[in-house]
């Protein structure tokens, strides 16, 4: 009898037939401690979002916002005079669009080759890397329009330093306005963005490098093989889920980019994205209807990508 209430015991702790008083207790106590966590967000995200949304299928204007009547879909897409109009067929928009991709896109995989490559050397051994380390989180920890402004008076076609320095080492015949030229705007505000935020990545790539066991790179050298070789087939494997996360911080940001952008080149149409096509339909033109749809595309738009981007990072290619 005493050997069968033992082996019942743990069965009945285990709860076998649902989960024991001390889970159930763990679980209060957890949401108990999350719910400031979640009431804040749900004030500071999901409202405003959920009246954005709102505002999206209403005619409201900035001039009033409380005189306004539903319209519908019509912010997004109407048919007027025979012709279909609203957001869904602005060429704005739609150029807007392409060029928020195209800076995310080309934006994120510099910074991620850059904060690679940063954080391969700090992860290596050598004299005063404290102080580099340091030295390299500046350009992250200074504020962003703080850094974008040193850099547009740094661009400036007439007394830049950058131009300059160029000049005096003979690169250059004359000055180039880096920030009003329209074949060379996107690429100014690319370097700029990436000078600012490689450094992130650097942070978070250093960290999981520091995580990384020593025995499999000692295995290695033991064995002979190239460190390339090692990079690509032990390295990137392992760091590869704090490198999911890094991507998809900065994919974030890049998405809805505006400060950078907006300070170097304000409301050019070269290197407007859908942040700053918001922002001037609801400030500019007061369009605050209008303005809310383009808002709910964008966060459709951003949650949309960084779906994707979650879905492919989970597919295994094993036939390597």
């Amino acid at each position: 009898m005493p050997d069968n209430a033992q082996r019942q015991l743990p069965e009945s702790r285990t709860g076998a037939t649902g989960p024991s008083g001390l889970e159930k207790t763990r679980a209060r106590t957890a949401w108990l401690f999350l719910a400031p966590t979640l009431v804040t967000l749900l004030l500071i995200a999901l409202w405003p979002l959920l009246h954005t949304f709102v505002f999206s299928f209403t005619d409201a204007t900035l001039a009033d916002l409380s005189a306004y009547r539903f319209i519908g879909f019509d912010n997004y897409l109407q048919r007027l005079d025979g012709e279909w109009v609203g957001l869904l067929t602005d060429d704005g928009w739609w150029r807007a669009v392409r060029n928020t991709l195209f800076f995310t896109v080309v934006s994120v995989t510099l910074e991620t080759i850059v904060g690679m490559a940063i954080a391969l050397v700090l992860h290596r051994t050598f004299p005063g890397r404290g102080i580099v380390r340091a030295a390299v989180l500046i350009p992250w920890a200074v504020p962003t329009i703080v850094s974008t402004k040193m850099w547009s008076w740094m661009m400036n076609d007439q007394f830049g330093v950058i131009n300059h320095g160029l000049m005096a080492l003979g690169l250059l015949s004359e000055p180039l306005a880096w920030t009003s030229d329209p074949d060379l705007m996107m690429a100014s505000v690319l370097m700029v963005d990436v000078w600012k935020a490689a450094p992130f990545m650097a942070l978070l790539i250093l960290a999981a490098l520091q995580m990384l066991p020593s025995d499999c790179y000692e295995a290695a050298r033991v064995d002979g093989i190239h460190p390339v070789k090692v990079f690509f087939k032990v390295t990137l494997p392992l760091i590869r889920p704090a490198l999911m996360v890094a991507v998809i911080f900065r994919a974030m940001d890049a998405l809805r980019v505006f400060d950078v952008i907006y300070v170097l080149t304000s409301n050019n149409i070269k290197t407007m994205t859908m942040a700053i096509y918001v922002r001037q339909q609801l400030v500019e033109f007061q369009m605050t209807g209008y303005g809310s749809a383009a808002s709910t595309l964008l966060f459709m738009i951003i949650a949309g990508c960084i779906a994707m981007y979650i879905a492919l990072g989970r597919v295994r290619f094993d036939a390597e």
